[in-house]
C-alpha cells in the first residue's frame, strides 16, 4: 500500500514521535511505501482563508471557503502547500493520523490541515458522502495518546467513551469522505505508565500495524438504514458511537 502518516506533535522525542517512528519502520518493513507529513516540522499553516486561493477569486466580493475551494481545485489554483498535501492524499491507500488528544480533539495544526486539505471539490461534493464518498476504498486510522487513563475514557468514564470523543474525526471527517475506518489505537497517559508500560504500548501497536487486514473496521450505518430525512428508520437499532434511538 501507499501509506500517508499525518503527524502532529511539536516534540520529536515525544511518545507520539516514538509511535510515528515505529509505524514508519513497521509498515516499511512490511513492504509498504510510507510518506510522512510532519506538520510541525513543515511549519504547516493551519489557517484556511483567502490566501489558499491563487490568482483571482471566484467571488472577489464575498469569501465562501467551500465555494472558493471548489472553484480553485477545479482550476488548479489552490496554494502550493495545499496542492502538495492533496497529491499525497490522492496516492495514499492508507492514511494514519498520529496525534495527542488535546481538549478532546486534534491539535489545531491537524484540524487546520483537515480544513485546508479536505477541500470541497477534492474531498467531498453534493451526493458524494459516506457510502458514496470520494475516498471510498481508502483506509484510515487514528493513533493517539491521552493525558488520562483508559478508565476515564471508558463508556462510563468521566471523559466519556473514547469512540464518542473521536466521533467527529471518525465519522465527520473520515467516514464522511468515504474512508473505511479502523478502530483507533490509543496509548493512554504514556507519560505515567513507566518504561515497561510504554514498551508494551509500542509492541501492541506494532502487532496492530502488522495485522491491518485482519482488523475489523469500525461500524457505521449504511445509507439503507436511513430514511429520506437522513434519520435512522424506525426499527433500526442505533449502533454507532454517538447515535441513539429516540
Amino acid at each position: 500500500m501507499n501509506v500517508l502518516i499525518v503527524y502532529a506533535h511539536p516534540e520529536p522525542k515525544s511518545f507520539n514521535g516514538a509511535m510515528k517512528d515505529l509505524a514508519v519502520e513497521t509498515l516499511t518493513r512490511a513492504g509498504h511505501d510510507v510518506v510522512v507529513s510532519d506538520l510541525y516540522a513543515m511549519g504547516f499553516n493551519p489557517v484556511a482563508g483567502p490566501g489558499d486561493i491563487l490568482g483571482e477569486r471566484n467571488d472577489p466580493e464575498f469569501f465562501s471557503l467551500p465555494r472558493e475551494q471548489t472553484a480553485a481545485y477545479e482550476a488548479g489554483a489552490l496554494s502550493a502547500d495545499i496542492s502538495a498535501e492533496i497529491e499525497k492524499l490522492k496516492r495514499a491507500d492508507f492514511v494514519l493520523f498520529q496525534f495527542p488528544v488535546w481538549w478532546f480533539g486534534m491539535p489545531a495544526i491537524l484540524k487546520g490541515w483537515a480544513d485546508r486539505i479536505f477541500a470541497r471539490g477534492f474531498a467531498y461534493l453534493p451526493g458524494r458522502k459516506y457510502d458514496t464518498g470520494i475516498f471510498k476504498g481508502k483506509l484510515a486510522m487514528v493513533a493517539a495518546t491521552t493525558g488520562t487513563s483508559a478508565d476515564t475514557y471508558a463508556p462510563d468514564g468521566i471523559d466519556g467513551d473514547i469512540l464518542t470523543v473521536l466521533w467527529p474525526i471518525h465519522n465527520g471527517l473520515l467516514r464522511y469522505s468515504g474512508f473505511d475506518v479502523l478502530p483507533p489505537f490509543v496509548s493512554y497517559m504514556p507519560g505515567r505508565v513507566g518504561d515497561d508500560g510504554r514498551k508494551a504500548y509500542l509492541e501492541a501497536y506494532r502487532k496492530r500495524l502488522e495485522d491491518i487486514d485482519g482488523t475489523p473496521r469500525l461500524f457505521f450505518h449504511t445509507a439503507e438504514d436511513y430514511g429520506k430525512n437522513e434519520r435512522l428508520k424506525p426499527g433500526v437499532l442505533a449502533r454507532s458511537g454517538v447515535q441513539r434511538n429516540v
